[in-house]
């Protein structure tokens, strides 16, 4: 849409969005939404962490199905927790300052049942000294850690030259309305 000069508006692309994947509406956001439904139910929040804040993402090269993920959820063990307060708490305390209880990821336990090194790679990240939050991102096998590790050298060193495990350090990213993402390098 930006390549050909912006000829479908923000809300037709996030209509359409909706019927090429779950998750797609998000990446229409500015970098931050409370999304509900299977994910492409999107409300723009205001972003509770700074563009810049650093983060890892540790992706060992196991696959995961979702569905399989899903048969060994049990649904009597979901979270009770209102996703509404959970949203507001996020935004009132800041992600880096909110506890850890309010991380709630339902495919976690299952995903860890399903593979069980997936569990034991995310109790090493949690040994980590600099990350403020470690979770497994949605039906998995991807494992996100907010913060920067404090020997990042070290980190990568044992992480990522480990066989099987891919390390991405990013960062956190916003846009602002109606413009489009820019590498905040170029800033």
């Amino acid at each position: 849409n930006e390549l050909m000069g912006r000829p479908a508006t923000l809300d037709q692309l996030i209509e359409w969005s909706g019927e090429l994947g779950s998750d797609i509406t998000f990446f229409l956001s500015r970098g931050t939404a409370y999304c509900t439904g299977r994910g492409e139910v999107m409300t723009p929040i205001d972003p509770p962490i700074p563009s810049g804040a650093k983060l890892s993402i540790v992706k060992p090269d196991l696959g995961l199905s979702t569905p399989k993920v899903f048969q060994a959820l049990d649904y009597d063990q979901l979270s009770t927790e209102d996703p509404q307060m959970l949203c507001d708490t996020f935004l009132k305390e800041g992600v880096v300052d909110t506890k850890d209880e309010y991380y709630i990821n339902d495919l976690e336990q299952p995903a860890f049942d399903c593979l069980p090194q997936l569990k034991a790679l995310k109790e090493e990240l949690l040994g980590v000294e600099g990350f403020d939050h470690v979770m497994m991102s949605g039906s998995g096998t991807s494992i996100f850690c907010i913060g920067e590790a404090a020997d990042k050298e070290g980190f990568m060193k044992e992480f990522d030259s480990r066989k099987g495990i891919s390390v991405f350090n990013s960062e956190f990213i916003n846009r602002e309305d109606g413009c489009w993402f820019e590498d905040p390098e170029n800033n």
